[in-house]
């Protein structure tokens, strides 16, 4: 089961797309209920599955339909009502990162939703990070079996919006780009926020549960040319070409094409899994 936000559902797909490849017609089904979508394969009674939590723990952005909010509110303390649906899995495989990019800080509700809550504090998005992951980390440790599943953060899948930070003044965003980065000689700043790297590397090396922390960042910072750009789904349907003669708006620079660079981070998933069993 993937856990988290839609870099995890790409990487979802992509495993879906390895899997189904080689599943006979008839005999595979895909199957959406709220925040879980499942995949099954008949012959052998196994499922990859997705859900969605982008901030692992309860959100204002939970619903997985309707979740294009602006004014995000989390509950860093708060995680039972997701994690009740991540039990008595095999391997789960968490993520968070893209949906704490909106802003500078975080704002933290007083109170909960249930109880209509309204007010907030801002804090910044650092600490906030610290505080979730340290709620996911006590959550792991106390209501997963090390023998019975083996738990994966993946690290944070980088955005390229701005040219200039691989020099390419005449750029729009990453439209048009066709190669990687390839100067490896310098150092590369695509604007990844490298304290919640540490912060989830920190948090994920001192847990009680074994959790592999699979880095996937640097690598996909060199790839500014795998994007879906203007090649996306935007409100469930693809870019007409007038939007896609708009790169500046709606060019997708955070999301990455498949096939392409999500099978790369499963193809490192699958041999760690592998070098477990």
């Amino acid at each position: 089961m993937f856990v988290g936000d839609s870099l995890n559902r790409n990487q979802w797909e992509s495993m879906i797309c390895f899997v189904q490849s080689v599943v006979p017609p008839g005999r595979k089904s895909l199957n959406k209920t709220g925040s879980l979508s499942v995949f099954r394969v008949e012959d052998y009674n196994a499922t990859v599955e997705f859900y969605w939590a982008p901030f692992l723990v309860e959100s204002n952005s939970d619903d997985p339909n309707m979740h294009s909010i602006l004014n995000r509110i989390i509950m860093p303390e708060s995680i039972k009502k997701h994690g009740k649906n991540w039990k008595n899995v095999d391997y789960l495989i968490f993520n968070t990162y893209i949906w704490w990019m909106n802003t500078f800080s975080m704002k933290v509700l007083r109170g909960s939703f249930d109880e209509g809550s309204t007010e907030y504090d801002e804090i910044e998005r650092p600490v906030a990070y610290g505080r979730v992951l340290r709620t996911w980390a006590k959550w792991v440790d106390k209501n997963l079996n090390p023998n019975r599943t083996q738990v994966f953060f993946m690290s944070m899948s980088p955005l390229h919006i701005k040219s200039l930070d691989w020099e390419n003044p005449d750029g729009i965003k990453c439209a048009l780009e066709t190669t990687p980065i390839l100067n490896t000689s310098m150092p590369l700043n695509v604007g990844t926020d490298r304290r919640l790297f540490t912060v989830a590397a920190n948090i994920t090396q001192s847990m009680k549960v074994p959790v592999l922390f699979l880095n996937v960042t640097t690598l996909s910072e060199y790839r500014k040319d795998a994007h879906t750009s203007v090649h996306t789904i935007r409100q469930g349907k693809m870019l007409t070409p007038e939007q896609q003669a708009d790169p500046a708006t709606f060019a997708d620079c955070i999301h990455w094409c498949l096939p392409g660079l999500p099978d790369t981070w499963n193809e490192f998933l699958y041999a760690r899994i592998i070098s477990r069993s």
